[in-house]
C-alpha cells in the first residue's frame, strides 16, 4: 500500500512540474515576440487618439491608510479620456471622510442606472476640482458588490478595476488597453502587480524601486514573479486564461454585464468572472480573446504579519474552488480548445485538490524515510521533483522579468531576490500549501469568509503627498459629455 502510495505521489510531482515547464516554454517563445511587437518606441505613435474612453472603478474598505495616495495616482494617468469612481462599500474608519478632504467633495443628484443588483448606495459625490472624479458611498455588500455598483455608474464602453491600495505606473492604463485597439474580439485584459512594499512614493507615483526588509514580502515577490511571468504569461497564447488580478483588470462593460456582473456570493470574483466569461462565450460560438499583457504594472502592499497572510491564502483557495466548481460545464466542453482541455482541468487537479495530495505526500515520504520504508534513491528523487523543480521554475521566471524588463533593482539587490528564490521553497511554500488545505476545508465544510480587511503598514509613503494632482489634458474632461454615444 505504502509503495502505491509513494508513487503517486511522485506521479503528481511530475504531471505538476511537468506543467510548469510547458507554460515556462510558452512563455520563453511569446515573450520576444510580444517585446518585438510591443516596443516603447512605436507604441506612441501607433495608438495616438485611439484609446477608448475608460472608467476605473476602486472599491474601497477601511482604506484610509492609502486610498489619496492611490487616487492622486490615478489622476495623473497618461490616458486621453477616463473617469474615477471610488466605492466607499461601508468602510469602519475614516475613508470617506479623507476622500471628502482630500479631493473636495460634495454631494450631486445623479440617475443611478441599476443595470446589476447592488446594495443600496446612500450618497454620490462629486469632485469640485476634479471633474472627471466620483465617490459612491453604499452599504456594505463586499467588493463584487462594490464593482457591480461601479459599473451600474460607469459612463465608458470599458472599465478598470483598481484595488484601494494600488499605485499604477503612468503608462499602465494605455499599455493595459493595447488589446482591445488591437483584437476586436478583446473582452479582458490584465496587467502586472508587483509588490510595492521596501518601494517610495511621492504625489503618488513610483519614486524609488526597493526591497522590504521583511522576510514574508520578499518571499512574496518571488512568488508574484512566478505567477505571472510564466503562468498567466504561458496561458495566454493558447487564450487559455483563467485570472485576471482583481487588483488590475480592464474589461468589456457589455459583455460583462451580459454575462451577469460578479457574483456576490464568491469570495475569488475576480476568477470566477474570468472563467465565467470563457463558458458563457463559448456556449454562445462568439470569438473573442483574454488577454495577460506582462509590461503593464500595478503595485500594490503585501501582507507583512503571518496571520494576515493566512487569511489571504485562505481566501484565495475558496475563491478558487468556487470559481472553479461553479462553472463546471467548462471542463472538457468540446468547443473550449487548450481552455476546457488543459487550463481548467489543470487548475481543478493541481491548484484545487492538489495541496491535499502535496502536503499528505510531503508528510508520507518523509515519515517512510525516518522509518526505513522506502528506498534512499526514491526519497532523493522525490525530493528533486517537490522542491528542485520549484526552485528551477522560480529562477526562470525571475530570469524572464529581469532580462524582459530590467527591473530598478540593483545587483545586489538582484542578488537576494535570487537567492528569495531558492530559499522560498524550503519552507514558504510549503506553509502555503498547507494554508490552501485549510482553505479546501473551510470550503467543504461551507465555513464563512468575507472580503474582509487587511492591516498595512504603508511603509511606502515616505513624504506626505500634496493635495494638489497633477491634472492631464485628457483625464480632466468632464465623462457625461460622451455618455449619449456609449450607453445604447
Amino acid at each position: 500500500m505504502l509503495d502505491y502510495l509513494n508513487w503517486i505521489f511522485l506521479l503528481y510531482f511530475v504531471g505538476l512540474h511537468g506543467m510548469y515547464l510547458l507554460l515556462t516554454v510558452s512563455s520563453m517563445l511569446y515573450l520576444p515576440k510580444f517585446m518585438s511587437e510591443h516596443s516603447t518606441v512605436d507604441l506612441a505613435p501607433l495608438h495616438a487618439d485611439f484609446e477608448p474612453p475608460v472608467t476605473l472603478v476602486v472599491p474601497a474598505y477601511n482604506e484610509a491608510e492609502t486610498i489619496a495616495s492611490s487616487i492622486r495616482s490615478l489622476m495623473q494617468l497618461e490616458y486621453p479620456v477616463y473617469e474615477i469612481i471610488v466605492i466607499n462599500d461601508g468602510s469602519k474608519d475614516e475613508t470617506l471622510d479623507v476622500l471628502i478632504e482630500e479631493f473636495s467633495l460634495r454631494p450631486f443628484p445623479e440617475v443611478y442606472r441599476r443595470q446589476l443588483d447592488t446594495k443600496p448606495v446612500n450618497e454620490i459625490y462629486r469632485s469640485i476640482k476634479f471633474p472627471n472624479l466620483r465617490v459612491i458611498d453604499k452599504d456594505n455588500g463586499g467588493k463584487a458588490d462594490s464593482i457591480n455598483t461601479g459599473i451600474n455608474a460607469s459612463y465608458y464602453p470599458l472599465y478598470c478595476c483598481v484595488d484601494a491600495d494600488s499605485i499604477l505606473e503612468r503608462d499602465s492604463l494605455k499599455k493595459v488597453v493595447r488589446p482591445f485597439i488591437e483584437y476586436p474580439e478583446t473582452v479582458a485584459s490584465g496587467g502586472v502587480v508587483r509588490i510595492l512594499n521596501g518601494c517610495t512614493v511621492k504625489d503618488g507615483f513610483i519614486t524609488k524601486v526597493g526591497l522590504p526588509t521583511n522576510l514574508l514580502a520578499l518571499f512574496q515577490i518571488v512568488e508574484y514573479m512566478r505567477a505571472f511571468m510564466f503562468g498567466r504569461l504561458g496561458w495566454t497564447p493558447m487564450n487559455a486564461l483563467l485570472i485576471i488580478s482583481g487588483a488590475f483588470g480592464v474589461f468589456r462593460k457589455e459583455t460583462v454585464i451580459a454575462a451577469g456582473g460578479y457574483k456576490t456570493n464568491c469570495i475569488g470574483e475576480d476568477m470566477e468572472l474570468v472563467v465565467r466569461l470563457h463558458r458563457t462565450l463559448i456556449d454562445s460560438g462568439k470569438p473573442y480573446k483574454i488577454h495577460f499583457i506582462p509590461d503593464p504594472v500595478c503595485w500594490t502592499e503585501a501582507p507583512e504579519k503571518v496571520s494576515v497572510l493566512q487569511k489571504q491564502r485562505v481566501r484565495w483557495q475558496i475563491g478558487l474552488a468556487e470559481s472553479l466548481t461553479q462553472n463546471m460545464p467548462l471542463l472538457f466542453n468540446r468547443k473550449g480548445g487548450f481552455v476546457s482541455w488543459l487550463a481548467f482541468p489543470f487548475f481543478l487537479i493541481f491548484e484545487c485538490f492538489g495541496p491535499l495530495l502535496e502536503v499528505t505526500g510531503y508528510f508520507i515520504v518523509i515519515y517512510a524515510f525516518y522509518l526505513g520504508l522506502i528506498p534512499n534513491e526514491f526519497f532523493v528523487i522525490f525530493m528533486l521533483l517537490a522542491i528542485g523543480m520549484g526552485m528551477l521554475v522560480s529562477v526562470i521566471s525571475l530570469s524572464l522579468e529581469e532580462i524582459s524588463f530590467r527591473s530598478s533593482n540593483t545587483a545586489l539587490e538582484l542578488f537576494l531576490l535570487f537567492c528569495i528564490a531558492i530559499v522560498e521553497n524550503l519552507g514558504y511554500r510549503q506553509l502555503n500549501a498547507l494554508w490552501r488545505v485549510k482553505g479546501m476545508y473551510d470550503w467543504m465544510t461551507k465555513t464563512e469568509h468575507s472580503w474582509g480587511e487587511m492591516s498595512r503598514s504603508a511603509s511606502w509613503k515616505k513624504t506626505e503627498d500634496s493635495p494638489e494632482a497633477t491634472e492631464k489634458p485628457g483625464s480632466a474632461k468632464h465623462p457625461i459629455t460622451e455618455i449619449s454615444t456609449i450607453n445604447d
